[in-house]
């Protein structure tokens, strides 16, 4: 997919994804601290990222192309929140210490009303934003809010949502639901037989439900 990296390329990426009364604050942040904006194929590991390869004047953020618009906001803030601290700390900071935590608050913040966000969305925010977390997607009331105005992508199932002992396929590969671990759940993939840890937000498809 093409690099925004100018004004025009990057307010157009812009107006296509987000809502439109954050369009104009978002691009305020871009033209402030300009950056190369890539949008990506859908990623289950991750819905954006910050890169800066070293002793490189090139920064760079790339965003799933198909996020719902408000899910495509956050993850936006979210990694220009990166992109500053990386200005300001270089690469002393932490990936999501204070640093992050205090940037990202402070660049959310003119945008946590309703007439950029749906209500329920807003409210999960407001109480989220208390403490951040590193992925929004370990914020499960969060994830669910969010999800719900996803209009745009295939069918999937949350691994939280199917019982233990479903079989279900992720990045092209067929697992077995095991135990939850904390954030995690422990799934056997079919094949090699070995064991991972998979986020409990994780989306899965060709769910075939246990038996109960």
């Amino acid at each position: 997919m093409p690099i925004a990296n100018d004004y025009e390329s990057v307010k157009a990426v812009l107006v296509q994804h987000l809502p439109q009364p954050s369009v104009a604050y978002a691009q305020l942040l871009w033209q402030q601290s300009p950056f190369k904006l890539k949008l990506t194929k859908s990623r289950q590991s991750k819905v954006g990222d910050f890169s800066c390869k070293h002793n490189s004047p090139h920064l760079q953020i790339s965003l799933n192309h198909d996020l719902n618009p408000y899910l495509f906001l956050l993850t936006y803030v979210h990694e220009v929140a990166h992109l500053r601290v990386y200005l300001t700390y270089g690469r002393k900071a932490e990936a999501h210490g204070l640093e992050w935590k205090n940037s990202f608050k402070q660049l959310l913040a003119p945008l946590l009303h309703e007439s950029i966000f749906p209500a329920d969305i807003l409210m999960e925010l407001q109480r989220h934003m208390v403490n951040p977390k590193a992925s929004s997607f370990a914020d499960i009331a969060l994830t669910k809010t969010l999800r719900a105005y996803d209009t745009n992508r295939p069918s999937m199932a949350l691994l939280s949502a199917i019982p233990e002992g479903s079989i279900f396929k992720l990045q092209g590969r067929y697992f077995k639901k095991g135990k939850l671990r904390r954030t995690r759940v422990l799934c056997l993939e079919m094949r090699s037989k070995r064991n991972y840890l998979v986020p409990m937000e994780a989306e899965v498809s060709d769910v075939q439900l246990a038996l109960l």
